[in-house]
């Protein structure tokens, strides 16, 4: 299980959470809790169907700024297609 913290200031408001919830809604696999009093989301996935970078869009698109708290777990790291250089 892999498992995000996301702190978003503003998250209190009840159409920012509306929209946020239409949106995650759409992650197949995903769970997620929100602490409105906190302004937290956390998230949880069986397996890796979204990219950190992609879940920081999300929150970005509803005029929140993310910031994930701990970790951020290799697998939700986008591949980059570059490879390190052999000495």
């Amino acid at each position: 299980m892999l498992e995000l913290e996301v702190y978003a200031a503003g998250l209190g408001d009840l159409e920012k959470i509306l929209e946020l919830d239409h949106q995650l809604a759409a992650i197949p696999g995903l769970r997620y809790k929100v602490d409105r009093s906190h302004n937290l989301v956390y998230l949880e996935l069986d397996q890796p169907t979204i990219t950190f970078r992609e879940i920081r869009a999300i929150f970005r698109k509803l005029a929140l700024d993310p910031h994930f708290i701990g970790a951020i777990p290799a697998e939700l790291r986008p591949k980059t297609k570059t490879q390190p250089l052999g000495v």
